[in-house]
């Protein structure tokens, strides 16, 4: 683990860090309990219940070789050893588009949200892509979730949303709206952009 955050809200206090290939792979179970966990809430996360623990471990295994490749990034917030939530941050792949990444399977526990958790996972996630010089973020959610005031809240903005972009977990198709966050990378002058 490259780096630790700490999270005060919650007795003990949760620890957000970054993980490497072998580490996601060591915390697959736990990481598919949290993915079950949120589908089951309803959360659109790109899965339809109900979920396999096993299938979603698998799933969570498949991402090692994208972050030890540097293609992906992965942080998990622990409350001692278990997980309480975790955030992706995948830089675009193409030449033109090597200022911008996407924030991916913002998760937290039910039973931890409304805390600042998820915040906390957000602000941890665009602070490691200042200091990577990355300057444009973007994310999408379904319209009318709960993430929508999480990402407003943080200084989201929304760019727009499409109907019937995917299901929700009973597969029942729903609009996604979309959203972007300007930053700025790390030294550089808070006039640019």
């Amino acid at each position: 683990m490259t780096e630790a955050t700490h999270f005060a809200a919650s007795t003990p206090p949760i620890e957000i860090v970054s993980v490497s290939g072998p580490e996601l792979i060591t915390y697959a179970d736990e990481l598919a309990a949290l993915l079950v966990e949120t589908v089951d809430s309803g959360a659109s996360v790109g899965f339809l219940a109900p979920l396999d623990r096993g299938a979603a471990a698998d799933w969570w295994r498949g991402r090692a070789a994208a972050v030890d490749a540097g293609d992906q990034r992965v942080w998990i917030a622990r409350d001692g050893e278990r997980v309480a939530g975790t955030i992706g941050l995948n830089p675009a792949p193409l030449p033109n588009a090597s200022h911008r990444a996407e924030i991916s399977k913002v998760m937290v526990r039910p039973s931890m949200r409304g805390q600042g958790l998820g915040r906390s996972l957000l602000a941890v996630a665009e602070r490691a892509a200042a200091e990577a010089g990355l300057t444009l973020l973007v994310l999408d959610t379904e319209t009318g979730s709960s993430a929508e005031r999480l990402y407003r809240a943080a200084g989201w903005t929304e760019c727009g949303s499409i109907p019937d972009y995917a299901g929700d977990p009973a597969g029942t198709l729903k609009p996604t709206t979309f959203y972007y966050k300007a930053i700025r990378a790390a030294g550089q002058p808070a006039s640019c952009r």
